[in-house]
């Protein structure tokens, strides 16, 4: 049985497969997900699980060079964006609008959907390197 915070096998096999500058989309329950998009869906009921426990989560497993985040987060849910910088201390943030974030998804090797129903509670992690 692996050790480490992260059990799911398919978010394990996508961090293991990111190269320098791969994005990786934590969305709420609500975000449009392309169709073409791989689509790991975690959601069970509303807000389980969380946003904030997710990600928190998967940054034990991943190298996060930078993040982009929604203005409108900030504007509606500045909890969502104060937890994200708490877990991502000193590490660039790219503010851009929430139709430009859902366009940037398109390009994204993933989308990890959670069950979370707080407006906005969306991050895209860029993939950074360990060397």
């Amino acid at each position: 049985m692996k050790k480490n915070a992260l059990l799911n096998i398919a978010i394990s096999e996508l961090i293991a497969s990111l190269g320098h500058g791969d994005m990786l989309v934590i969305a709420d329950a609500g975000l449009p997900i392309p169709a073409e998009s791989w689509r790991i869906d975690l959601a069970l009921t509303r807000g389980v699980p969380g946003f904030v426990e997710t990600l928190e989560t998967i940054l034990q497993e991943m190298q996060v060079e930078r993040f982009i985040l929604a203005e409108e987060t900030g504007q509606v849910s500045p909890h969502i964006q104060a937890a994200i910088q708490v877990l991502l201390p000193n590490t660039p943030v790219e503010v851009v609008t929430h139709l430009q974030l859902k366009e940037l998804t398109k390009d994204a090797r993933a989308v990890v959907r959670t069950g979370e129903f707080t407006p906005y509670a969306n991050v895209i992690l860029v993939s950074g390197v360990v060397f």
